[in-house]
């Protein structure tokens, strides 16, 4: 089944190739602030359907049969939801955040075909080392974590900071893979 990834991610591109899942990319451009009172898992599900939804809006009849899959991330400490870092400073606040304890990271997914929708949140926990100021500053000029939520790669140089996952490893990267393909056998 081929499917189209609202989403330019190269990370969640990487996650559905090794996964075997045949795929198009339609980038989206869509609001992401997060909504007063609203929960990391509330945020990230209304996300990926307005994801989704924007891309059902381009695409053609004949390509109306096709699964699309909209998917969003955030990582949530202190009941405060982190995005995608700003700027430098901005990173250094979030980092200095979640160094020495756990996090929550939240992906909502949503796949629409052919008028009907399914979506799921899948929650997944990590645990972060101490690091210190220079730590920090070092990660952040690497500019890994620039345009990621929570201002790090776990795939990458993050890695060495993180001491357990409890859950999801493919979540953490952007996209918990066994619950976009648990999802496609549904609508099958």
């Amino acid at each position: 089944m081929r499917l189209v990834l609202a989403s330019a991610s190269p990370r969640r591109a990487e996650l559905l190739r090794a996964a075997g899942i045949e795929f198009d990319t339609v980038a989206v451009d869509i609001d992401e602030r997060v909504l007063p009172g609203e929960t990391p898992e509330a945020c990230v599900a209304r996300l990926a359907r307005a994801k989704a939804s924007a891309v059902a809006l381009r695409l053609t009849a004949s390509q109306a049969a096709t699964p699309i899959l909209g998917a969003d991330t955030v990582v949530a400490v202190d009941g405060e939801i982190l995005g995608k870092p700003k700027d430098e400073v901005d990173a250094t606040r979030m980092l200095s955040l979640l160094a020495g304890r756990a996090h929550q990271v939240a992906t909502g997914v949503c796949i629409l075909k052919e008028g009907r929708e399914a979506s799921g949140v899948a929650l997944t926990t990590v645990y972060f080392a101490r690091m210190s100021t220079k730590e920090i500053a070092f990660y952040v000029q690497t500019g890994e974590g620039r345009d990621k939520a929570g201002a790090y790669a776990v795939q990458g140089l993050a890695s060495r900071y993180v001491e357990r996952i409890d859950g999801s490893y493919s979540n953490v990267v952007g996209l918990p893979v066994a619950l976009v393909y648990r999802i496609l056998q549904n609508l099958r």
